[in-house]
């Protein structure tokens, strides 16, 4: 009895979740809708662009046609320096329209990029491409909604495991009990079914702390992709953040690699001189294809989710009619469904190809 009443919770657990998110994807829709006006058409393109950039606020919703947002700092440096202001000068703006004029320069917002006007210029001139012809990127060093999340995963891993570790101090025996009993069968998991499967177990224990860290990071930052009071915020969608994590792991790999290794890449031990010239490039680029995939595959998986739901919902506004409603709806909550799945498959993916790519570094030479 106990059991169905967890697997019912759990139904239950995620079917709101892919419901929240699909109605943050509806609203998402319907105030780009507003936003693009009545006498133009919606373009379903520019809004899931949007959506899955990052932004330099929080929109949560609209109360009487007005915005309700959490504005960012924009910090950014400049030929005059050092310039700040918050992003609610924008007024909403991304479409280059607001000048927001600070320490004698003059900025928009452009698609979520911050451009500073040329001298004399007093409004943005677009090229047939919609590129800025008279203006320019500073140096963006703004706490941005990527980065804000950045910031709050970390913070909040560290609170847990600090606070799992104060509990094991308390406890008898190191039974764990509350957080720690949560996180010590995860992280059981990643040692027992990831560090010592594929790195062994004479060495996989100087790389746990890492395959860890990346394991909860990358889990934490999807689930949040999913909430939709951080609207949409997706660290992981970001490519810049999965090329982080994927250069990690190269230099990683890298400064582990042994003689053993190092011997296969440049010169493959047991087959014949010209072979061995043949496979020595082959082998020098796979070295940087396997970071150049993780980045790719975490960043392409995550953002997919986030563009079906998207392009779902926009069928509404498309046909334009509330007929296609169900099926949109319908198939939002399967995608969210299984959105809700992959932000653990994903990290256990990045987890385990680092982990693979960490234990042939360090395999000893066989004899």
């Amino acid at each position: 009895m106990v059991n169905v009443l967890q697997v019912n919770s759990l139904k239950s657990l995620f079917l709101g979740l892919a419901i929240f998110f699909s109605i943050s994807a509806f609203a998402t829709a319907e105030n780009t809708l507003k936003d693009s006006g009545d006498d133009k058409s919606f373009d379903p393109k520019e809004m899931i662009m949007h959506h899955v950039k990052d932004a330099y606020g929080f929109h949560l919703w609209d109360w009487d046609n007005h915005p309700v947002s959490i504005p960012l700092p924009v910090i950014l440096w400049t030929d005059n320096g050092l310039t700040t202001f918050s992003s609610s000068e924008f007024h909403h703006d991304y479409h280059g329209e607001v000048v927001v004029e600070k320490n004698g320069g003059k900025f928009i917002n452009l698609h979520e990029k911050v451009y500073q006007l040329d001298a004399g210029a007093s409004t943005v001139a677009l090229d047939d491409e919609g590129h800025p012809k008279n203006a320019h990127i500073p140096i963006d060093i703004s706490i941005t909604r990527n980065v804000l999340m950045l910031f709050i995963s970390a913070l909040l891993l560290i609170l847990l495991f600090t606070a799992a570790a104060r509990r094991y101090k308390k406890s008898e025996n190191n039974v764990p009990t509350g957080i720690a009993g949560f996180l010590e069968p995860l992280v059981v998991f990643v040692r027992d079914e990831i560090g010592i499967p594929m790195i062994g177990e004479k060495k996989y224990k100087r790389f746990m702390p890492y395959l860890l860290t990346v394991f909860f990071f990358i889990w934490v930052n999807n689930i949040f992709g999913l909430i939709p009071i951080f609207n949409g915020a997706n660290l992981s969608g970001n490519i810049a953040f999965t090329m982080v994590l994927a250069v990690i792991t190269f230099i990683i790999t890298t400064l582990s690699g042994n003689a053993n290794y190092w011997k296969h890449i440049f010169w493959m031990p047991g087959v014949p001189v010209p072979m061995k010239i043949f496979l020595m490039p082959i082998e020098i680029i796979g070295m940087f294809v396997k970071p150049i995939s993780l980045m790719i595959r975490l960043f392409a998986n995550i953002t997919a989710g986030h563009i079906i739901v998207l392009a779902l919902m926009s069928l509404i506004f498309v046909f334009k009619t509330v007929a296609v409603a169900p099926v949109s709806v319908a198939f939002s909550l399967f995608i969210g469904v299984i959105e809700i799945i992959v932000t653990a498959i994903q990290a256990y993916i990045f987890t385990v190809l680092s982990a693979l790519y960490f234990g042939m570094a360090t395999e000893e030479a066989h004899h």
